[in-house]
């Protein structure tokens, strides 16, 4: 959805693409690391961490130089860093889990 301000009128319709796609890469680049994480969940895990972990600094900053407000810079940060946090603790948590159910013979792989 954000890639679509790529699309402009009186551009040539190759040049609008070429933008659209590069606006994509973030997201190319995420969807990589998330079917890394579903192949190798611990791996996974650590890098969705330390995305949320490496980016936070930067947004707060970012956000924090335009509206002068910790509490509106950390609810940014809330909304855009935490849920990589989230879902890389959500990853090590289940490969813990299978690793335990595997030991425990629950799981039949």
């Amino acid at each position: 959805m954000f890639a679509l301000d790529a699309f402009e009128e009186g551009m040539p319709f190759g040049k609008q693409l070429l933008g659209f796609l590069i606006h994509l890469i973030p997201s190319f680049i995420l969807l990589a690391f998330l079917l890394l994480a579903w192949k190798w969940e611990k791996v996974g895990g650590i890098i969705f961490i330390l995305i949320g972990l490496i980016l936070t600094p930067f947004i707060y900053t970012k956000n924090f130089e335009m509206n002068q407000s910790v509490g509106l810079s950390l609810s940014i940060i809330a909304m855009i860093t935490l849920p990589f946090i989230i879902v890389g603790v959500l990853f090590l948590v289940s490969q813990y889990k299978k690793k335990k159910a595997k030991l425990l013979g629950l799981l039949h792989w």
